[in-house]
This record gives C-alpha cells, structure tokens and sequence, in this order.
C-alpha cells in the first residue's frame, strides 16, 4: 500500500504543479466565500437580537459579505474546473505518450483490456470527480468559518460541536478504510469487466451461432457486473451509515443547545440561538463533504491505477525521433540476425517459448517467405527483424553494422507492414511521389475502387469486409514508399483470386521496384514466387531453401530421364 501511495503522490504533485497559481488563487477565492458565509450568520445573528430585529447599520456588511459569497464562489468554482481539465487533459496526453514510447513488448504484456480500463474508467472518475472539487473545497472552508465563528460566540461550549465533529471523522475514517478496501475491488473487476465487452462486441457473430457459448458469456458478464455491483453497494452502504450517525450527531448537539436555552439567561440565550443557527447551517457543507467521500474513494482508487500503469511504462524506449523530425532512411544491402535470440515470460509451471539462435541474411531485393506450424516463431522473428523487439541476445545489423538503440527508432522506418492483427488507420499518409492515378489503380487492381476512394487523404470508409479492409492496409503500405514491406499472412483472409493477384502479380511488381519482401506465408503452392524460403520449427530455422532452383533442378532431372 505504501509503494502505491508514494507512486500516487509524485504524480498528483506533477500534474497540478503547472497551475498552482491558478489553483492557490482559486483555493484563497473559496476560503474567503467560505469565511464571508461564516461571517453572514454572524450578522443575522446580531440582527435577530439587535433591537427592533433590523439590520440597521449592517446592511451594507451584509450586502458585501453576500457579494463576496457569490464571487468567491464563482471564481472558485472557474478556477478548480480550469485546474481540472487541464490537469486531465494533460494526465490523457501523458499517458497516451508513455505507452507511445514504451517498449512494444511491455505493452503486449499489460493487455489491451487493462490499458482501456485504465484510460476510459480511471480518467473518467477522476474527471467526473474534478467537477466536484470546488464545490466540496468550499463546503470545506464554510465548515472552518462556521466553526471559528462558533469559537468567537462560545468558547465554553466551543468543544461540544468539536468533540461531535471529531466522533463523526473517526466513524467516517472507519467507513472510508472499508469502502476504500470495496472500490479497491470493484475497480479490479472492472479489468475483467472491460475483457468481457471486447469479448462481447468483438465476437458477436460467433456468440449468435453458438448458443452454449453465448450462456457461458452471458453468465461471466453477471457475475462479473454482479460484484461490481456489490462491492459498491457495500461500500456506500457504509459511507451513508456513517453519514447518518453524523447527522444524529449534529440533532442531538442542537437539542442540548435547545434545552440549555430554557434555563439560560437573556444573554447566554443570544448565544445558544446563534450556535444552533451555525450548527444547523453548517450541516449542509458537513453534509457535502461527507458525501463526497465514496466519490473521493473512487477517485483515490483510480489514481493509483494510473500511477501503476505510468510505472509500468516509466522506461521509454530510448531514441525514439520526435514527431515531424525529418527520416533519414539509410540504403539496405543487407539485414542480418546473428545469434539473435527472444524469449518471452514464462507463465506458471509451463516452458518459456525461446526463438532462437537466429542466424539469417535478408538481401536486397529478395522475396523471402517465412513458414512453420502455428506457433513456431514466425511474428516473433519478423518482429525482430523490424526492430520491434531488441534480441536479448546476438545482434540485429544493417549492411554489417549493428542496429543499436540510438538510431533503433530510424532503423524502423526501413519498413511498412500488415501485421496479422494489423490495425487499419482511415488517414492514408501517401509518399510525396505517389499520384492519384497510382492510388486510382491499386483501388482498382484490388477491386475496392467502387467501394472506397481517398478524400483529403482519408479513405472514405473502413466499414468493409476483413479481407478488402486487409486489401486496403496493403495500400496503405505501398503508398508509403518504404524500401522493405512485411505481410503477415496477409493473404489468409482472401479469396482465391486475390491469393493469385497477390503472390503472381503484386510481390513480382514490388520486386521489380526494388523492393524487399518479407512473408509469412502457408499456401505453399505459391512457394516458387520466393527467392528463399525460411522455414521454423520450435523457434529454430531448420530450412533455408531456394524453391526457384529446386524447380530448376527438378526440371532438369525431368528432362534428362524423359531423353
């Protein structure tokens, strides 16, 4: 709990430090509406006991305190939420910019559910509880003025209503440390919450064609909702407990007032009604603060959250080119893996997959496919080769020089790819070479031209199926002009005719650009397009063939047994 409090802290003190004179200022504002309050019931306290019951001469102080009031309060109210937006604002870009920068394999670790949860619901309370700061801090400052007030009138019955205070605090403390312990909890859930909403949205089409699936996700859903549900409940059934032992607390502080008033005399009574009056008053700001505990909660739970996502990426990887730097893409001869080897975190009592040692040379111009089984190592070996993931051991080399983390970043931009679980952006960031009628033909070439065309450099729609919104990826790729392309079975989700434009067409036309082509591919009866083709069993390269001439060869042998 320590660690976790001493993460929270540094980074509420980092985001409001830019605008602490906006805040202190609005903080001051709101103690001083809060005072001026305080300050207005003593004026219609003396007013109810000066004789003939009129303001007389405090009329005009009780103009300007109600001025002050109003204005403390709307300058507060303006300054806190400016504050808070900007400090939210600032948490979102934050973030986002630290999971931009971080090491692509400690985003893959964290999990795309718990990186959602984390920016949707924690910044949203934490937003949602910014809007209420300024009303809260200045029921805070109205309590404080009410209570120096009640201090002025009596110091004698002075501590009643403050040991009364320090009674409900300590019952408050006590429901705070248990609906803090719930919320904890709930916010856990909602991890699992938000896995259950991709799983959900992202695999209707398979949840309506299995109805035994679709009752087993139904049933996750509630029970995951349900505790949700539960753990909050309990805690705010506890935070309302608390609260109500509060406000009989304040009752009963009032009716002793109420019956010392009967045996008190003409003087001791003026005080007794203007400490009922303050206490009764001051039940409303008390109130608000207290209720504005399980929000607070919420709020203290998420930030930490937050700080423990900001920690988990508080290791940017180094050297990454600042936006709109210029890219000096270097000239490839060679790509090299030597003795590279990745492994990945073991999970419980299970072998930790290893890729490796990798010894392989990609040259210039070569169309090498990348084969295996399902689960050999072929994503993690591209993603190597792209500098996507830095070998824990052996080297990466570019034309015989080794790619270190300070130009990383530049090696990368060498390559565009199509990932397997690519993602497709609508901007199209074309090359300065590329022309409409080029873009007009890959529409048509890939039979998307009537569906989709580029507006302002945005494709005027995704909305398609997963193999043409995979045809336009493949666009997007070639549009970028980069020297090395990576499909990752990009062809998997094609139909027959696309599969032969791809692998007989496109990759020949792409070669003959120049370019260097990287694909993992398992139709194997396009094999012979390849110039190489690499193939992996358990992370090992076992096969490093060049399928043009073993054709040759083969036809060789054909034509000498036919003489």
């Amino acid at each position: 709990m320590t660690s976790k409090k001493s993460q929270t802290w540094p980074m509420v003190i980092s985001l409001l430090w830019p605008l602490w004179p906006i805040a202190l200022f609005s903080a001051v504002m709101g103690g001083i509406s809060g005072l001026a309050t305080a300050g207005l019931l003593a004026t219609i306290n003396n007013a109810l006991h000066a004789e003939g019951g009129s303001l007389g001469h405090g009329l005009a102080a009780f103009v300007g305190l109600c001025f002050v009031v109003v204005a403390g309060e709307i300058v507060s109210d303006i300054g806190t939420n400016v504050v808070g937006q900007r400090a939210i604002a600032h948490l979102r870009l934050n973030l986002c910019a630290k999971i931009l920068a971080a090491p692509i394999g400690q985003i893959e670790q964290y999990r795309a559910h718990r990186l959602m949860a984390a920016l949707h619901a924690d910044v949203d309370t934490i937003s949602n509880f910014s809007l209420f700061f300024s009303p809260l801090a200045i029921a805070i400052a109205i309590t404080t003025g009410c209570l120096g007030y009640l201090l002025v009138l009596s110091p004698v019955l002075f501590p009643v209503p403050l040991v009364v205070i320090a009674i409900g605090v300590a019952a408050q403390i006590a429901a705070r440390r248990y609906g803090m312990e719930r919320f904890a909890r709930a916010r856990d859930a909602e991890d699992d919450l938000q896995r259950h909403y991709r799983a959900v949205t992202e695999g209707a089409k398979e949840l309506r064609i299995n109805r035994t699936r679709r009752a087993r996700v139904t049933e996750q859903l509630r029970g995951v909702v349900e505790r949700i549900r539960d753990q909050r409940i309990e805690a705010v059934l506890v935070y309302c407990s608390a609260n109500a032992f509060g406000t009989t607390l304040f009752f009963v502080v009032v009716g002793l007032v109420l019956a010392l008033q009967q045996v008190a005399h003409s003087a001791d009574r003026n005080v007794l009604t203007g400490f009922a009056l303050v206490l009764l008053y001051m039940k409303s700001p008390v109130q608000q603060v207290i209720s504005a505990l399980p929000m607070i909660g919420r709020a203290q739970v998420a930030l930490r959250r937050i700080a423990e996502l900001s920690a988990q990426f508080v290791n940017p990887e180094p050297h990454l080119a600042v936006a709109g730097q210029p890219i000096a893409i270097r000239p490839i001869q060679t790509i090299t893996l030597k003795d590279a080897r990745h492994a990945f975190p073991a999970a419980p009592d299970i072998e930790p997959f290893e890729l490796g040692p990798i010894n392989l040379t990609i040259e210039r111009g070569e169309i090498v496919f990348i084969v295996g089984e399902n689960g050999c190592g072929k994503t993690t070996l591209i993603k190597l080769l792209t500098g996507l993931y830095e070998p824990r051991h052996g080297e990466l080399l570019l034309n015989g020089r080794t790619v270190t983390a300070d130009w990383r970043d530049e090696y990368r931009q060498l390559f565009s790819a199509v990932f397997f679980d690519y993602h497709l952006f609508e901007e199209v960031l074309c090359a300065d070479t590329a022309f409409p009628e080029e873009i007009d033909s890959y529409l048509a070439r890939l039979d998307i031209g009537q569906k989709v065309s580029i507006r302002d450099g945005v494709f005027s729609t995704t909305d398609l199926s997963a193999g043409q919104r995979k045809r336009l990826a493949l666009i997007q790729v070639c549009l970028e002009r980069r020297p090395i392309l990576v499909f990752d079975e990009w062809a998997a989700e094609q139909d027959p005719t696309f599969r032969r434009i791809f692998y007989t067409e496109l990759l020949p036309d792409l070669k003959r650009q120049g370019k260097t082509l990287i694909v993992i591919s398992h139709d194997d009866r396009y094999f012979d397009v390849a110039d190489r083709c690499i193939r992996l069993h358990a992370g090992r390269i076992v096969e490093d063939i060049h399928p043009s001439a073993r054709l040759a060869q083969v036809s060789q042998m054909a034509d000498r047994e036919a003489m």
